[in-house]
């Protein structure tokens, strides 16, 4: 019997929810391009129910225990003594979320004598050490597509809220103010503007075909360039690098996972190559970007605006210079935890586990370590050290 360790973020201040704000979810069963959406034998939650917290347990405790496993949950996975360490000497799997992320390090693999699957519910398992989980022989395994729209969604929000200058607009009603000018000087329409992103995958591609009715100038770079017939249906533009595309665009998103050929990518030296008074919306990973360069960038009238939901570390300590810098639209790492996003990373996380259990092929598309390499998923869309 296995033991399953799960890291999930705290419940809300005021307790676990009793009530929620709609009865239902639309049923969705694939997902563009095709591929279904998670089909587990079944589930042991309501859709539209808080999961990724610690009370809402993925809705995995009922069908582990039946099945004589052991499931600890917990969100307290840092600092010394946590219950994450403690707990994942003699784990067998782990699971954890890209919005509370319990860095599985080659320090901590390396300690877990028994782990032999890592699965993030969610999408992006760069909190693992992937170079780390190939040497000692650890499957890697995320919920690929479960959350793309979800993220993309939020980009298109965060970059409409930036260029229209919409939380400070807000602010000023909440403080009972009115003044029209305060709320306008910086407000400008999307139309017209050049938008490019960094990967045009999953979500990057979501995020351009969202965009396109705005009537803006679609860019994008990727490692992997899109059909001939995509491009001519986006109208899109080509750029071999993101050094080459932004200082054409006006709004550049990062929708790319951190890899070694991607960490550090926007600099003091990048930043200062786009134009002044462009935006900036990352929802892909913060080490992406140097926070310092981020932040100098904004006070210096260089970038108009920045907004994103991912931090390092997660969660952000209070002094982290991104909650104080000026003219930005961060968020917490919301953007793929939507209660409508949990329905679908708590079903595939349920999925992945009857495979492994029943030695059936994990999905193909799930993969992103496997057998000691790069696999599926991630031999796509990730580059490791080794």
């Amino acid at each position: 019997m296995a033991k399953v360790l799960c890291v999930l973020y705290d419940d809300p201040t005021g307790g676990y929810p009793t009530t929620y704000a709609r009865d239902d979810l639309p049923r969705i069963d694939h997902y563009p391009g095709g591929q279904t959406t998670p089909t587990p034998e079944a589930v042991d939650f309501t859709p539209g129910h808080l999961l990724g917290s610690v009370s809402g347990e993925l809705g995995l405790r009922s069908f582990l225990e039946k099945a004589g496993h052991t499931l600890v949950v917990t969100s307290d996975k840092d600092g010394d003594g946590s219950t994450f360490d403690r707990e994942l000497r003699d784990a067998d799997i782990v699971i954890s979320q890209p919005f509370w992320p319990a860095y599985l390090t080659a320090e901590r693999i390396a300690a877990a004598k028994n782990l032999k699957l890592a699965v993030t519910a969610g999408i992006g398992s760069d909190h693992v050490d992937l170079d780390a989980a190939i040497a000692h022989g650890v499957t890697v395994a995320e919920v690929t597509y479960c959350n793309s729209i979800s993220v993309a969604e939020h980009v298109v929000m965060m970059t409409l809220s930036l260029v229209r200058n919409y939380l400070p607009s807000h602010q000023v009603v909440l403080d009972g103010g009115w003044n029209i000018a305060d709320c306008v000087a910086r407000s400008y329409d999307l139309e017209g503007m050049h938008v490019g992103t960094v990967a045009a995958g999953r979500i990057g591609l979501a995020v351009l075909r969202r965009l396109a009715p705005f009537d803006v100038k679609l860019h994008y770079t990727d490692r992997h360039r899109l059909p001939e017939s995509v491009e001519e249906e986006l109208g899109l533009t080509w750029h071999e690098s993101a050094v080459e595309m932004a200082p054409h665009c006006d709004v550049v998103t990062i929708n790319a996972p951190l890899h070694p050929e991607t960490e550090g990518l926007f600099g003091d030296d990048l930043l200062g190559k786009m134009k002044r008074g462009a935006y900036l919306i990352n929802t892909a990973r913060a080490l992406i970007v140097d926070p310092d360069a981020v932040d100098r960038a904004l006070r210096s009238g260089q970038l108009a605006g920045y907004a994103g939901d991912v931090w390092y570390p997660q969660p952000a300590p209070a002094d982290h210079p991104w909650r104080t810098m000026p003219h930005h639209g961060m968020t917490p790492h919301i953007s793929g935890s939507s209660l409508s996003a949990q329905a679908r990373y708590a079903a595939g996380t349920r999925e992945i586990l009857e495979s492994w259990f029943t030695g059936r092929p994990i999905r193909d598309e799930y993969l992103i370590v496997d057998g000691g390499a790069l696999a599926g998923t991630g031999a796509h869309s990730y580059s490791v050290n080794t």
